[in-house]
């Protein structure tokens, strides 16, 4: 694994902490917290999609974000888990894993 999607697995947790933050913010400097891993989690994409498939980026970083907010959800406050829910994400985490898996192409910064 290079820096690059390094940086987009940053990129994930910050969006699980403004996702989960929008919920649970009720002060202002929680809001602010929140706001910053907004801003954060974008500019962390926009590095890394200068230099990987961007499809692909924003697919593995909505997955797994997705996946990691569900799991947060559950692990700390209480959300219900099903059989249902558990296949679901093993889906969609098998999709994710699949596609990055496929995509070998890595662009320089500034290549069309």
């Amino acid at each position: 694994m290079n820096k690059h999607w390094i940086i987009v697995l940053l990129a994930v947790l910050f969006e699980i902490m403004w996702v989960v933050g929008l919920k649970h913010s009720h002060s202002i400097l929680a809001w602010s917290g929140t706001a910053f891993a907004v801003v954060f989690t974008f500019y962390l994409l926009l590095l890394a999609g200068r230099f990987l498939p961007v499809g692909t980026v924003y697919t593995v970083f909505t997955g797994l974000g997705t996946a990691g907010t569900v799991i947060v959800d559950v692990l700390f406050f209480g959300e219900s888990l099903s059989i249902a829910k558990v296949l679901l994400l093993s889906l969609l985490l098998v999709g994710v894993i699949g596609l990055k898996t496929v995509t070998t192409h890595e662009t320089k910064e500034g290549a069309a």
